[in-house]
């Protein structure tokens, strides 16, 4: 346990910024999980609507250090190549 007052803030702190990353990272995880969704559907124009709905989420979150930009990058990369297929 913290000891001085110093610490016991840093514990408080540490606390609140973990449940917040947690709550945007689940608004990132649930806005990918639309876009999915609407892809394995099939339906071309809920899967385009719910990835320009994602899209500044993921890209926020990553501006923010939440996920990496790699990931981000990654995410945005394979949900436009499946939305790309469903036209094919």
């Amino acid at each position: 346990m913290a000891n001085t007052a110093q610490a016991k803030k840093r514990v408080r702190q540490a606390e609140k910024s973990r449940q917040l990353n947690m709550s945007q990272r689940s608004a990132v995880r649930s806005a990918i999980k639309k876009a999915v969704n609407a892809v394995a559907a099939g339906d071309k124009a809920q899967a385009e609507a719910a990835f320009k709905a994602a899209q500044p989420t993921i890209d926020a979150m990553a501006r923010k250090g939440i996920i990496n930009k790699n990931k981000a990058a990654r995410h945005k990369s394979r949900l436009t190549q499946h939305i790309r297929a469903l036209g094919a």
